[in-house]
């Protein structure tokens, strides 16, 4: 191993420090996911059936659109949920907008698209945090009902 020297700063000669930034600009971010919406749409989910009957079997090939994620995005863009947390806490405000922008973008397919059946509308629900929740008994006030259920029932008592 080396010696280096007491109060050396060869450190300060490094061309750059840390990691490059993942996209350099609000616009590459944009660009970037508009790509993976166009691979979306040009490669559907492609589905096979096989389906037998007293007639014979046979395969039923169907084209699925395929909806836009943020799972599928950060696949693509190769980067985490984490990476966007953590990116939202220090990026400028024109980022903000472009990653609000993509997150609209997809919440709207996922939406629109279960609005007319192409997807499943209870999943893009629960996706999307979207609850049907209505309260028909307490009004909204707080249940406190207290059940007395007795002194329970001896097995071994007969009763006449």
């Amino acid at each position: 191993m080396g010696v280096f020297e007491k109060g050396n700063q060869f450190w300060k000669q490094r061309s750059k420090h840390g990691r490059d930034a993942l996209f350099a600009s609000p616009e590459l971010l944009w660009e970037s996911a508009c790509e993976y919406f166009e691979w979306c749409n040009e490669n559907p989910i492609i589905v096979t059936k096989s389906t037998s009957s007293t007639q014979g079997s046979s395969n039923e090939v169907k084209e699925h659109q395929r909806p836009f994620t943020k799972q599928g995005l950060f696949f693509y863009l190769e980067c985490s949920d984490d990476w966007l947390r953590n990116f939202r806490k220090s990026c400028s405000s024109d980022f903000l907008r472009v990653i609000h922008a993509i997150e609209q973008t997809i919440e709207s397919q996922q939406i629109e698209h279960a609005m007319v059946g192409v997807f499943n509308s209870n999943l893009v629900a629960r996706i999307q945090g979207i609850k049907d929740h209505s309260d028909l008994t307490t009004n909204g006030k707080e249940v406190n009902t207290i059940i007395n259920l007795g002194q329970g029932v001896n097995p071994n008592e007969t009763t006449n």
